[in-house]
């Protein structure tokens, strides 16, 4: 079985699963929506990632951004019938951290705790 990076897809990869594109994709799978709306939705991502990161998904034809002109002019988001191929590996992914985020953390913690106590040595 090949890598992402032996199928020319790493560039891809880093560029639609980056730390903001699954949170937007998970929204917009779910509506169309406007900026405000997504920056309501995941508060945690400053204007500037998550715009960065909407135009990231636009370039690689999984987003589209429609501008209605009105005053104030809207702009829209919402998900491609590629970005929607997405939707199933998306929600896999959602439930496995679902369901090891409690051992990850767990793994996370002992590790931290062997390297306070110097316990692990490379």
């Amino acid at each position: 079985m090949g890598s992402v990076q032996d199928r020319g897809g790493l560039e891809l990869d880093e560029e639609v699963l980056d730390r903001w594109s699954l949170a937007v994709l998970n929204e917009l799978c779910e509506r169309p929506t406007r900026f405000n709306g997504l920056r309501r939705a995941i508060p945690a991502v400053s204007q500037k990632s998550l715009t960065a990161t909407l135009r990231r998904l636009e370039r690689n034809g999984i987003v589209e951004r429609t501008v209605t002109a009105t005053r104030p002019v809207a702009v829209e988001y919402r998900i491609t019938p590629l970005g929607k191929t997405l939707r199933h590996p998306v929600d896999v992914l959602i439930a496995w951290v679902d369901t090891t985020l409690p051992a990850i953390q767990e793994a996370r913690e002992r590790f931290d705790t062997e390297t306070a106590n110097g316990a692990l040595a490379h």
